[in-house]
């Protein structure tokens, strides 16, 4: 077992409060069906379609939202600077777009340069589209296999990857492994999956988790480098503190 704080969806126990809590606030403005928005930084609440796609599946608003109040932590420790929203200089590759949150999320808040990969034609016309309407001129978008693009990179040349494969594929270890070797010195993967890794396999490919968290059947674990240097404990304190308060 895992020590260290978790990120749970579960409701406290207890007397809840009446105040509306974030997410409660972003229900009642929830994007329509076929859309999702993008939560922070220069694009915010503009929208994305998502597809009727066999296997698209946009991340929930929640993973999301966490995930970037973790990113802005950690990137700020990277950087020796101030917490932020932004991830300015922060290089990025999404290796299974789709829908494009993530990456594009990962953009709006100043990241760049951000590769978009994605095998599915239909898809990345859509994406092209959204990336053109946005002028987002940092994204380059790639027709082709995620994993073989992953591999294709220089080692240690991106700072974060964000791998969402399709759940019980046969994507996930092979996609993990060339993440890996892509990842800069302090770099963070971002990985999304029905069943989280276990310790045991993810340290057989060089990796320790500093995060994770549930929302309904997805889970979210933030990796990093078993020889990172950075103690967990000082990341996990940093993103602890009260997030950056962006709902869509």
């Amino acid at each position: 077992m895992r020590s260290g704080p978790r990120d749970r969806d579960d409701a406290p126990t207890g007397q809840r409060s009446s105040k509306p809590r974030p997410l409660e606030r972003f229900k009642r403005s929830a994007a329509a069906p076929g859309e999702v928005h993008l939560l922070g930084g220069q694009w915010k609440r503009s929208r994305l379609p998502v597809a009727d796609a066999p296997g698209l599946r946009p991340t929930p608003v929640r993973i999301r939202q966490t995930l970037y109040d973790w990113l802005s932590h950690w990137w700020a420790l990277q950087c020796g600077q101030p917490p932020g929203e932004g991830l300015d200089g922060c290089r990025v590759i999404d290796a299974f777009a789709g829908s494009g949150a993530l990456g594009l999320e990962a953009a709006s808040r100043g990241a760049g340069p951000v590769l978009m990969v994605e095998l599915d034609a239909g898809l990345v016309r859509r994406l092209a589209e959204t990336v053109a309407r946005l002028k987002a001129e940092k994204v380059t978008l790639r027709r082709g296999d995620g994993i073989a693009v992953l591999r294709s990179l220089p080692r240690a040349s991106v700072d974060l990857v964000l791998l969402d494969p399709p759940f019980g594929s046969p994507l996930l270890l092979p996609a993990l492994q060339a993440a890996r070797l892509a990842l800069a010195p302090g770099g963070r993967i971002h990985l999304e999956t029905g069943d989280a890794l276990d310790d045991a396999s993810l340290q057989g490919m060089g990796l320790r988790c500093v995060r994770e968290r549930s929302a309904g059947a997805v889970h979210a674990q933030l990796l990093a480098a078993l020889d990172d240097g950075r103690s967990p404990d000082a990341e996990q304190a940093a993103a602890s503190s009260p997030p950056s308060g962006e709902q869509r």
